[in-house]
């Protein structure tokens, strides 16, 4: 049983953004993605200037601050030694990079989103922001703020723009509705026994049977299904036995698998096997062990509304970004990379950015 991908916002990272907003999304801002977009690499910026996004500008020093801690936070778990890392062609080092500058310039786009919308912090926010300022910049070393080279208000106009990101996606995503009935989010669990129809080449393309070996196929099915149903065998063993999918049980809820699948799985009762069911992987039997699963349909709920978040969210920044020019400095680009100094250790720019906010 193969499962269909999930057309979902990808996430990239804003903690504070419940972990639903994704890589592509950030990387967007510079691929030129939409039919609007403006990508344009030029020269004329200022010193220290790494890129531009509408009319904000990102320093050398603010992507240090990223870079930085998310460089600290892998080598605390990995050792120094996880830059040499290769995958297709690219060192983790150089992956990183790109990912964090995805990250600071969605940012960035989401702060600039908030101002066109007017949504602005509260006294008691700017005062949160403040001391959370001046927490993390009080807690840096004097080698740390110049390998960074960075000021407090450095940091200050960082946890701004991140608290601006923050709110503006609360905003936007604050009229889905989280309530999710039984049925829209019913999980079910089945087994179930597949003959393919299909095998594949060298590059694992799949390479559908021809006539007469699918009619093969179906035989086995239908002998199959004979033993399935004479009240002798125990299905799952006969899945074991004959099944051409190394996984015998699924629990799924609607949507997550072939359409055909679910639409056959969903009809049977607790117990109850189906006949045999053609999907574009073979012939399908279908075992249900359980009509509802209450654990995994509660899960499936959270799944859902996040979803509906991911989708709400994704459409409207989407559409603003594309409308943005970016303008990134590749010279200073080029010339940027990781803080070689074991005493540079700061690791928590967001970590003490959550001491403060998720008390609010």
């Amino acid at each position: 049983m193969r499962r269909k991908k999930k057309n979902i916002v990808p996430l990239l990272l804003l903690a504070v953004i419940l972990l639903v907003i994704g890589v592509v999304v950030g990387v967007k801002v510079w691929n030129g993605e939409g039919e609007e977009a403006k990508v344009i690499f030029t020269t004329g910026f200022e010193e220290n200037e790494l890129f531009r996004i509408g009319d904000l500008s990102c320093t050398k020093s603010e992507f240090m601050v990223y870079l930085t801690n998310t460089q600290n936070q892998y080598e605390n778990v990995y050792g120094s030694e996880i830059w040499n890392v290769t995958h297709n062609d690219m060192t983790l080092e150089e992956n990183i990079m790109e990912t964090v500058l995805a990250k600071i310039a969605q940012i960035k786009s989401m702060y600039l989103l908030a101002e066109e919308k007017d949504v602005v912090l509260s006294e008691e926010e700017k005062l949160l922001l403040e001391q959370a300022a001046e927490a993390y910049y009080s807690s840096l070393t004097e080698k740390e703020v110049q390998a960074m080279g960075i000021t407090k208000a450095t940091v200050l106009g960082l946890y701004q723009e991140y608290a601006c990101a923050e709110k503006v996606y609360q905003q936007i995503i604050g009229g889905v509705n989280p309530e999710i009935s039984d049925d829209e989010a019913r999980t079910i669990t089945v087994e179930h026994i597949l003959i393919k129809t299909y095998t594949t080449d060298g590059t694992g393309q799949r390479i559908a049977f021809s006539e007469e070996r699918k009619q093969r196929a179906y035989v086995t099915a239908q002998e199959i299904l004979a033993l399935a149903t004479d009240g002798e065998n125990d299905f799952a063993l006969l899945a074991a036995e004959y099944s051409e999918d190394a996984t015998v049980r699924y629990s799924f809820g609607k949507g997550e698998v072939d359409a055909v699948f679910e639409a056959a799985a969903f009809n049977l009762a607790t117990d109850e096997i189906s006949g045999i069911v053609e999907t574009e992987s073979g012939y399908e039997i279908i075992k249900c062990i359980s009509t509802f699963d209450r654990e995994e349909t509660d899960a499936n709920k959270i799944k859902i509304v996040e979803k509906r978040k991911n989708e709400a969210f994704g459409a409207e920044y989407d559409a603003f970004v594309g409308r943005l020019a970016r303008r990134l400095n590749e010279k200073l680009w080029s010339n940027i990379s990781m803080i070689e100094d074991e005493e540079v250790k700061t690791d928590d720019f967001f970590a003490v950015y959550h001491e403060y906010f998720d008390e609010k």
